[in-house]
């Protein structure tokens, strides 16, 4: 008997979780799992903040909280703390009223919200994103109705940097007001961000065509240790006078990967527009997903309402930042000491989780097939997948791939 389903056509594999399952299910005992956005000790396994843990037992033993319904919006301690984190709680625009908050599934949820807001409310149906991008920015806009999903150039391949040049002429040609979703900080998936001086160059262009800028904040504190520093990017955008929206996520600089614990932080020129958008974000959110979780949100607000708690957070969240970091010197020192082929500058170039390797499709297939280094096809790694015991491994694996598919530069 034949079923209904039948004619429902396979879906393409979403490839970073494909690679994570024939990662899991791989028996070689040299396998490194690179794919994976997620933060992993020098043991190479998940690691739960201290921090978590100790508001996780605080909230276990607190026998006057329940799981009541939160509202459509959010938890409001959560959503105010988590937009003053990203503005910094002295920010005029939170003294002037001029910021809204509301809880979204994670950063995935932020950038959903935003999409289906400017289809509904303005008819918006061109978005920008930068070529590469992560891979979910072209679906969420794609399936919200957009039907002009456009690329900016970013990636440089021959000198493996930003393309600046190409970067402003794409948004100069682009449409009054379309959608640009900029990397706040630690670009996903190349690693390398705009300089300051070049982030003013973008906002004039952003505020002479007057488009509309989404900007997705999935690495605050993570990317530099820093939790002030990764926030530039966006302070600057608001101190510029634009309104926008920020998406920003807590799955990398907390751990509540599963979680799913995001802000949409929105900002506006004047108080009076909130309370309209708010409404019609509420109406989008019930459609979606109703209500948002508490625990993590919880767990948030907590933290950053307390000193004491938020220094400690500070701290572990440099821990992982500069765990990071020292992986990526490592890395950089092994690739010289080795004498692989090619310039490696870029590695240290970059910020954040991820690196661009420059690593060509064929490249990356060596090191998948033959070595068991579980990476995406476009040459991205996670610097947090490196290990003080598999890093060897790794770049003698990165010199046979270069070796038997050579590249031009190499």
């Amino acid at each position: 008997m034949a079923s209904i389903f039948s004619n429902v056509k396979m879906g393409p594999t979403i490839e970073v979780f494909a690679l994570t399952k024939r990662f899991s299910e791989d028996t070689n005992q040299n396998k490194v799992n690179l794919g994976v956005g997620a933060y992993r000790t020098d043991e190479g396994k998940p690691w739960v903040l201290p921090m978590v843990k100790t508001v996780e037992n605080q909230i276990s033993a607190d026998m006057t909280l329940n799981h009541e319904y939160l509202p459509v919006a959010g938890l409001p301690a959560f959503r105010t703390a988590a937009s003053a984190l990203i503005l910094g709680k002295d920010n005029p625009a939170i003294l002037e009223n001029r910021v809204e908050g509301i809880q979204v599934q994670g950063g995935t949820g932020g950038i959903r919200l935003t999409a289906e807001f400017l289809k509904r409310n303005f008819g918006s149906d061109v978005v920008y994103v930068s070529k590469p991008t992560w891979g979910n920015h072209k679906t969420v806009f794609s399936h919200a109705g957009f039907s002009q999903i456009k690329e900016y150039r970013y990636w440089d391949a021959k000198n493996l940097g930003v393309d600046f040049e190409g970067l402003k002429e794409d948004l100069q040609n682009a449409p009054e007001g379309a959608c640009v979703i900029l990397h706040a900080v630690a670009h996903n998936p190349t690693g390398n961000d705009p300089t300051m001086d070049q982030w003013a160059q973008i906002a004039d262009i952003i505020e002479a065509r007057k488009l509309f800028p989404l900007l997705d904040c999935a690495y605050q504190g993570f990317a530099t240790g820093d939790l002030e520093a990764d926030a530039q990017v966006v302070r600057y955008f608001v101190k510029r006078g634009f309104e926008l929206f920020i998406a920003q996520s807590f799955s990398k600089n907390f751990g509540l990967y599963n979680e799913r614990i995001g802000n949409l932080c929105i900002v506006t020129k004047t108080p009076d527009v909130i309370p309209q958008i708010r409404s019609q974000m509420e109406i989008i959110a019930r459609t979606m997903w109703s209500n948002p979780s508490h625990h993590g949100a919880r767990i948030v607000a907590m933290v950053l309402a307390n000193p004491a708690y938020f220094e400690e957070w500070k701290s572990q969240v440099a821990t992982m930042a500069n765990r990071i970091k020292e992986m990526r010197q490592m890395m950089f020192n092994k690739l010289r000491q080795k004498k692989v082929p090619g310039s490696w500058n870029h590695i240290l170039q970059q910020i954040g989780m991820f690196s661009f390797t420059g690593l060509t499709q064929d490249q990356s297939r060596v090191m998948v097939e033959k070595h068991h280094v579980f990476m995406l096809l476009n040459g991205r790694i996670s610097m947090a997948g490196l290990t003080t015991k598999n890093v060897d491994y790794v770049v003698d694996a990165i010199q046979d791939a270069i070796s038997s598919h050579p590249t031009p530069s190499a």
